[in-house]
C-alpha cells in the first residue's frame, strides 16, 4: 500500500506537465547569410567593344572536382569554331560528391554579367546529364535571367513538373539519346509532356541511335549556336 502512495505524486506531476503545454503560434522572419563558393572558367574574347553573349554551360557528373580543365570535356569548348560571332562562355565546376547548387550559379551569372562586357538580354544557358539537370532547375527559378535554354540527357523531377508553369515563356530545347540506359529517355518525354500544351514553341529532339552521349550529337549542331545566339529577352 505504501509503495502505491508513493508513486502517485509521481504521476500527477507528468499529468501537469501535459496539461500546461501551450500552443505557440508565430513567424520566424530573419535575414540569413550563407557564402557560395564556386571555381570556374570564363572563355571570353579580348577588346572586345561590343557587349558581348553569354553561354553559360553546366556539366555532368564526370567532371566533377578541383581539376577545372575538365569541365570543357564534352561541352561547347568543343565546337567553339562552329559559333558565328563572338561569345563568352562560363563554365562553373560543381565540387565533389555533390549536385549543383542552382542558387551559386545564378549568382555567379549576374556577377559575371556585371563585371564584363556581356549583353544581359543574350545570355543562354545549357548543360548536360547532371548538367541538364541543373539547367532545367536553374531555368525554372530564373527564367527572366536567359534568352534560350538547351537541356541535353536531363534527369527531370516533379518539383519541376510541379512548377511547370515557370517555364512557359522560355526558348527551350530538349534533347536525349533514345537508346539511353542512364537517364531514360522517359526523363524528356515526361517534361515534354507537360509543358509543350504551355509553351507550345518548345522542342524535343530524340537521337533514335544515341545512348547517353547525346550531347556529342547536340553540340555538334551548329544549328543549335546559331538558334541559340537568335534569342534575345525583351526589354
Amino acid at each position: 500500500m505504501n509503495l502505491k502512495i508513493k508513486l502517485l505524486p509521481l504521476l500527477f506531476l507528468g499529468l501537469a506537465s501535459v496539461v500546461s503545454a501551450q500552443e505557440i503560434k508565430s513567424e520566424f522572419n530573419k535575414e540569413v547569410k550563407i557564402q557560395k563558393k564556386l571555381s570556374y572558367i570564363l572563355d571570353i574574347p579580348k577588346d572586345s567593344k561590343s557587349k558581348l553573349p553569354l553561354v553559360v554551360f553546366l556539366h555532368g557528373s564526370g567532371e566533377r572536382g578541383n581539376n577545372l580543365e575538365m569541365v570543357k570535356a564534352h561541352s561547347p569548348f568543343t565546337y567553339k569554331n562552329l559559333i558565328k560571332e563572338p561569345v563568352a562562355i562560363l563554365a562553373p565546376q560543381c565540387p565533389a560528391d555533390s549536385w549543383w547548387d542552382t542558387d551559386a550559379i545564378y549568382f555567379l551569372v549576374k556577377e559575371i554579367s556585371e563585371k564584363y562586357n556581356i549583353d544581359k538580354q543574350r545570355i543562354y544557358l545549357t548543360g548536360l546529364s547532371m548538367g541538364g539537370w541543373g539547367t532545367l532547375k536553374l531555368a525554372g527559378e530564373h527564367p527572366e535571367m536567359f534568352a534560350a535554354v538547351a537541356a541535353v540527357c536531363a534527369p527531370t523531377d516533379r518539383v519541376m513538373q510541379a512548377n511547370i508553369h515557370q517555364y512557359k515563356n522560355l526558348n527551350i530545347k530538349l534533347f536525349h539519346g533514345g537508346m539511353d540506359d542512364v537517364v531514360l529517355p522517359e526523363n524528356a518525354f515526361n517534361f515534354y509532356q507537360k509543358l509543350h500544351p504551355i509553351n507550345p514553341k518548345a522542342e524535343l529532339t530524340i537521337f533514335p541511335n544515341d545512348n547517353h552521349n547525346s550531347w556529342d550529337s547536340t553540340y555538334s549542331d551548329p544549328k543549335l549556336y546559331e538558334w541559340m545566339l537568335s534569342q534575345k529577352i525583351k526589354s
